[in-house]
């Protein structure tokens, strides 16, 4: 894959809006290198102001942004350019929220922290097979903890009303709130 790949699209705009400025610094620096024009936003508006300016073929969105959510800026991108690939990023990886990217109009749907590789994969994929799997995935103790922490955060950090949610245990979940992100073990060599 890669710039070759990317040779068959004739505009090669890019959009990134993440504020994670870091992450949104490398990123940006690692789709310039494999060929694609990179402009970069930090918040829902800025990346409507840069979509409506700009109207680029290609966008990464986080789903979390500061001043909103960016499916907020996937119909700008879609008004002023119909057949852009989007595809939407989020730390807070889910059922609910990848079929509501979908819906809005991404083309997929990565959980953070996606790399360079998996991002221009999902831009350029051609729609006709699934995208291989990641090579070192969460596992699924780490899934659980991370949705918890998710509704955790919903909730304003109401530990009763999360509980609640969740259907557990108040104290069961206290517990698990205690403690640290399970490690993810590193990937063996088959």
């Amino acid at each position: 894959m890669g710039v070759q790949e990317l040779q068959n699209y004739e505009d090669r705009t890019l959009l990134i809006v993440d504020d994670d400025e870091p992450f949104r610094q490398r990123l940006a620096r690692a789709m310039e290198n494999r060929g694609f024009d990179v402009m970069t936003a930090s918040s829902v508006r800025e990346g409507i102001d840069a979509a409506n300016v700009g109207s680029p073929a290609f966008a990464v969105l986080d789903l979390r942004l500061s001043d909103g959510s960016g499916l907020d800026i996937v119909p700008v991108i879609q008004e002023t350019r119909p057949e852009s690939r989007i595809v939407m990023l989020t730390g807070y990886g889910n059922i609910a929220t990848a079929v509501a990217a979908v819906k809005a109009g991404a083309l997929d749907y990565l959980a953070k922290p996606a790399d360079a590789d998996a991002i221009e994969a999902a831009l350029l994929a051609n729609g006709d097979s699934l995208p291989p799997p990641p090579e070192n995935p969460m596992s699924a103790d780490r899934v659980r903890w991370e949705h918890i922490q998710r509704v955790y955060e919903q909730c304003d950090r109401n530990v009763s009303e999360t509980a609640r949610r969740l259907n557990m245990h108040r104290r069961t979940l206290q517990r698990i709130l205690s403690k640290r992100a399970p490690r993810e073990a590193p990937p063996e060599n088959v």
